[in-house]
């Protein structure tokens, strides 16, 4: 593999602008405003994967918030997994070039050896190299309306955008459509396909067309003719290790830009035979500033505490077809053609004006170099991922399919999926837990023991390349399904019955959410209400329902908490104690009959649909005719103690209020620190300790006073210790 140069961020983003300048097309200042592009982005994040796209053709760095505002924190935004918990990011960026040889350039006059066209993975100019044409979402049932006491309760509904008519009978839950014109004369489309049924929730399925369509500008300027050596290359820049890097406890800060990520590639020889399916994969590999060493760092461990790995899955691409030609739609198992790994800040990454020769020429030979002879995870072997490699920023993969010849109107299809896989939250906090408490023997996978801490965590973190097969081999037949079904569920002359039924018992979906779930905090309980889902007709084989809920916080681990038939639309969760939050989610439930990875286990809808963001928690009525049933609780609040007092560390409630009033808290000596607006008409208020300047505040005696709109007036002294 070549030698490569070596940018940093700010470096590679003058690069940008100064090849911009340089064009002999058009204004330098004009295109340099231009290069970052404007974009329409829509959420997929109704499985365990969440993933924002765009309309510009593919998700650059950081594309989903402006660099300018988000440099230290939003970099690896992308393929979220597991998708409940706060920032599980596993991608920084992702790029798609298109490239041809001896191409006359009609706008520009020259005729270029090597044209090549980019979306990302750094930057993107919408007005010139991808323009988008449509941008659509479909559902195949709609957002259920998700209420807690009044408020709108999901993270979902507004991100959750469809445009279109719902359509039960489409074969994913979400169906994206994204149709881009490209500079070089080749239109973009592709279906991008999520679906929220838990054994194929962690991937989603890209299908590309690609077709010479002949119009190069935002204009609609159409050249006819032929297109040689024509080749679509996908790069994708993963960082397993953020979720560390958030958490606060990664060895180095540019883990969350991929520095020590290794990729592996299988499946180059068909005729191997060994051979399964085209696939390239990436984790975490150690970081030398682990102090603890390299054996240690498998998983990006918690070295300050207790709990979860920081990168406990394997990131990862399987082919699922590529045509051998426009005029020959059977696979070509050959494909991808390229499978080089590259250098992450490499000037190549950076360029993405399509007038300059010299960096598309680089471009196509990093697009066109062939399979390497050794895949990077080889080179790499046992060394410490991040003093591997040529650059401070790590390497990204390319995956290149072609060359194609593309006559006019010629098109060809490419289809991949795209996923995380590895320890499910609940295991990744088991190991991660007992790696930090080193109290052997450790039980290993396949149940024999040993003393070694590190091997134990490494034999679990390396589960996670089993689990990213699995995933593979459930995208490849998800696909063979799916490819089959296509021509049904287009064809108008099919009623929607007989399309359902086969995405029933050949997809084997899951049924769709309740239409919708509601939450009302009581005095005593929390009465949850929910309704029937709108296709359930459709759906004879739908069960029941479950119920889960968590404690304190709705990105943490949810316990079930109660089944039921079909014929029930209430629960009241008399379980709840005040003082705490409660989140929750339903799931509708089938007879398990038509799991085909887990065989009699019952599929659900995804949970992801009711999921709430907003707590609900006890209160008990406001007292109307006195004030002398306040009371402060805990009183005193002892730091010792919090663990067996709320669930959040700081809470302090205020029982017995009336229905409004206002609470100032004050300090000893009599300084105000806080006010509380009480105006909810019950009989309770909650408060975390912190201060309207959002300082925590420090141990002393308190006093809250309370005083209502009439002039009623009382006070209570609390003691805070810390």
């Amino acid at each position: 593999m070549k030698k490569k140069s070596i940018r940093n961020g700010a470096a590679c983003v003058s690069a940008a602008v100064a090849l911009m300048l340089a064009s002999p097309f058009g204004s330098g200042a004009l295109r340099a405003a231009e290069y970052t592009g404007p974009h329409e982005i829509k959420w997929i994040r109704i499985g365990d994967l969440r993933q924002w796209y765009t309309n510009a053709g593919m998700e650059v760095e950081y594309g989903l918030i402006p660099r300018a505002m988000a440099e230290s924190t939003q970099q690896a935004d992308e393929m979220m997994w597991e998708a409940q918990y706060y920032r599980m990011d596993t991608q920084c960026s992702r790029g798609l070039w298109i490239g041809a040889t001896n191409y006359a350039d009609t706008i520009s006059g020259a005729t270029y050896p090597f044209k090549v066209v980019q979306a990302g993975p750094r930057f993107i100019n919408t007005l010139i190299n991808f323009m988008p044409t449509v941008f659509k979402m479909t559902g195949r049932a709609p957002h259920p309306s998700v209420v807690v006491d009044g408020l709108d309760g999901s993270d979902n509904t507004l991100d959750d955008a469809i445009e279109a008519d719902y359509d039960p009978a489409q074969p994913a839950d979400r169906v994206l459509y994204n149709v881009t014109n490209t500079n070089i004369g080749i239109q973009c489309s592709r279906t991008i396909y999520g679906s929220g049924q838990q054994n194929n929730d962690n991937y989603h399925i890209y299908e590309f067309v690609f077709k010479n369509n002949g119009v190069v500008d935002s204009k609609g300027k159409r050249i006819k003719r032929k297109l040689t050596g024509v080749i679509f290359s996908f790069v994708n820049r993963y960082a397993p290790g953020h979720p560390g890097n958030i958490g606060g406890w990664a060895p180095a800060g540019n883990t969350r830009w991929g520095r020590n990520t290794v990729h592996e590639v299988i499946g180059q020889n068909p005729a191997d035979p060994l051979f399964e399916m085209r696939a390239t994969y990436a984790w975490y590999a150690p970081h030398s500033e682990n102090k603890l060493g390299y054996d240690a760092d498998w998983g990006e461990p918690n070295t300050r505490n207790a709990g979860p790995l920081g990168a406990p899955g394997f990131c990862g691409v399987v082919t699922l077809h590529a045509d051998r030609s426009p005029d020959d739609p059977t696979d070509d198992l050959e494909q991808p053609k390229n499978t080089q790994w590259w250098d992450s800040d490499d000037a190549i990454m950076n360029n993405i004006d399509s007038y300059i020769a010299s960096p598309m020429t680089s471009q196509y030979e990093a697009m066109s170099a062939g399979h390497p002879a050794a895949t990077q995870a080889t080179l790499v072997g046992s060394q410490f991922g991040n003093t591997f490699g040529p650059g401070i920023g790590g390497t990204s993969q390319f995956l290149g399919y072609g060359p194609y010849e593309l006559d006019y109107g010629d098109s060809v299809r490419i289809v991949m999926a795209e996923g995380v896989a590895g320890l499910k939250r609940n295991q990744s906090i088991e190991v991660g837990t007992t790696w930090f408490n080193n109290t052997p023997p450790f039980t290993m996978p396949d149940g024999s023991t040993t003393s070694d801490r590190n091997a134990y965590k490494k034999a679990w973190v390396w589960t996670a390349e089993d689990s990213i097969m699995t995933m593979f081999r459930q995208a490849l037949k998800r696909f063979s399904i799916m490819d089959r079904y296509k021509s049904v569920w287009k064809n108008p002359g099919v009623g929607n019955e007989e399309k359902i039924k086969f995405l029933q018992d050949s997809l084997a979906e899951a049924p769709p959410p309740p239409e919708s779930f509601t939450i009302k905090s009581g005095g005593d309980r929390i009465v949850l209400e929910w309704t029937p889902p709108a296709d359930a007709a459709f759906w004879p084989m739908l069960q029941g329902y479950q119920i889960y809920r968590a404690v304190g916080r709705p990105d943490t681990m949810y316990s079930l908490l109660y089944s039921c038939d079909n014929s029930v639309s209430r629960y009241d969760d008399i379980s709840a104690k005040r003082g705490f939050n409660y989140y929750y989610y339903i799931v509708t439930v089938d007879d398990g009959s038509r799991n085909d990875r887990f065989p009699g286990v019952p599929l659900v809808s995804s949970k992801y649909y009711t999921i709430t963001n907003q707590p609900a928690y006890l209160r008990r009525p406001a007292i109307l005719s006195t004030l002398d049933s306040i009371r402060v609780v805990p009183n005193p609040f002892h730091i010792g103690a919090r663990s067996i007092q709320f669930d959040q560390p700081d809470r302090i409630a205020f029982f017995g209020l009336p229905p409004k009033c206002t609470i100032k808290i004050y300090t000893e000596r009599g300084d105000l620190i806080d006010t509380l607006d009480h105006i909810n008409t019950t009989g309770d208020e909650l408060w975390d300790s912190v201060t309207s300047s959002r300082q925590l505040v420090v141990s002393g005696l308190y006093i809250a006073v309370f005083e209502t709109a009439e002039g009623a007036k009382t006070f209570r002294k609390f003691v805070i210790i810390r």
